[in-house]
């Protein structure tokens, strides 16, 4: 409407006023509700050509959009395996610091098994203990073995030296008997020496490698225990948190509630249509009025606009996809930041905002060698986005009637 009326005024007002003071013709009579098509035809025609292209020029070169908001996350509260509700410590809007508790499972199922492994390794040292007994045992019995094998090789060499001195004075199966039990008794002394070995082995290798296994079952355990714990992650709000003891808290099906974390809006989102991705650039600067801080226009400057749109992901799926899926043109984001600091200051968090960026030929402008033509094009261009301007603050003069009044709150 106000380009309407803009365009007017260069049009139909002048062949209006040449109709009525050059050809005599008067409102109400030659210029009726039936003539005036006719009579203001050079006018009307010129002026909503005009309109139109004042408007395609203003909307492409000073993009505007409502959709622009102080966008935030939230940290979704659930533990990292199913369980019980045991205990909650917080309600729902309170505050919390990183690192407080909010909630803890039943940890019954990880008590008995921190208890199982520290049974189990109280079982590998008494095992190392009885091993360090047995170990002085098998020494024992090497010694034993190696005297009774002294003895049946002393006998042997006398029966021997005996025989070799006075032949037939021992029977040959004596000597023969006293050289099998000297073997026997070398066997029984391998035989103990490998029992030692074995004993030797299972208290350096064996017995550490399972209490090393049982040590980190312990500490598996204690890590499993210490998840039953769910603490805040961040600084912030707690919000749709109505967890109860019993309860049952599954990460896949039901998160226990939502963490806001604390922070102020610093910048807004605001997505414009494809048709202006050649215009919008980083370092416009834009204007915007928001709904929850009425009659403000905040100038703002882009910081970075988004190389992708949103619409157009293609994420794995057991499915073809069907390009149509896509026919919905999606938008640029932008990112922008206040011009100044702190102008943002109490815009709640995910507030609503009408978001202006303008055109700007100043640099362009400063070439020497450029046109006539170009130069007044990019002046006017530029002058255009006054329109935008001033439509912006008419909506952020109506927008609490608009939304107080008319809107039915």
């Amino acid at each position: 409407m106000l380009e309407l009326l803009l365009c007017s005024t260069l049009t139909i007002l002048p062949d209006f006023l040449f109709r009525r003071y050059v050809q005599g013709r008067r409102l109400g009579h030659e210029i009726n509700l039936f003539t005036v098509w006719f009579e203001l035809r050079w006018g009307i025609t010129l002026c909503l050509i005009l309109t139109v292209s004042l408007i395609t020029t203003v909307f492409y070169f000073h993009p505007s959009t409502k959709a622009s908001s102080s966008v935030f996350r939230t940290v979704t509260l659930m533990p990292e395996g199913v369980g019980r509700v045991a205990e909650v410590f917080v309600d729902m809007n309170d505050r919390v610091v990183e690192g407080q508790p909010l909630f803890r499972l039943d940890s019954t199922e990880q008590e008995a098994a921190m208890e199982s492994a520290r049974r189990k390794i109280a079982e590998i040292e008494a095992t190392m203990v009885v091993a360090e007994s047995q170990l002085a045992e098998a020494e024992a019995r090497i010694v034993q073995a190696r005297g009774v094998l002294a003895q049946a090789v002393d006998e042997l060499e006398r029966r021997a030296e005996i025989q070799k001195r006075s032949p037939g004075s021992i029977a040959e199966a004596d000597v023969e008997r006293v050289r099998v039990q000297v073997e026997t008794q070398q066997g029984a002394l391998d035989a103990a020496v490998a029992s030692r070995d074995a004993i030797v082995s299972k208290i350096r290798f064996q017995l550490p490698a399972e209490k090393a296994s049982a040590e980190a079952a312990l500490e598996e355990a204690e890590v499993a225990l210490g998840k039953t714990l769910v603490v805040a992650g961040t600084d912030g709000m707690v919000q749709q948190f109505a967890l109860r003891p019993g309860d049952i808290v599954n990460p896949m099906l039901r998160p226990a509630g939502i963490l806001v974390p604390e922070r102020r809006a610093e910048g807004l989102l605001a997505g414009f249509g494809q048709i202006e991705s050649q215009v919008i650039k980083v370092g416009m600067i834009g204007e915007v009025t928001c709904l929850a801080k009425p009659w403000q226009i905040i100038p703002m400057v882009v910081t970075e606009v988004q190389p992708v749109i949103a619409s157009g992901q293609v994420r794995p799926t057991d499915a073809l996809v069907d390009i149509q899926q896509y026919a919905k043109p999606g938008t640029i984001t932008v990112i922008m930041e206040p011009l100044y600091a702190g102008q943002l200051a109490g815009l709640p968090l995910g507030g609503s905002c009408i978001a202006n960026l303008y055109t700007s030929s100043h640099e362009a402008l400063q070439d020497p060698d450029l046109g006539f033509w170009r130069r007044f094009g990019l002046h006017a261009i530029d002058t255009v986005g006054l329109v935008h301007a001033l439509i912006l603050r008419i909506q952020a003069l109506l927008l609490p009637f608009k939304v107080l009044v008319f809107g039915g709150h």
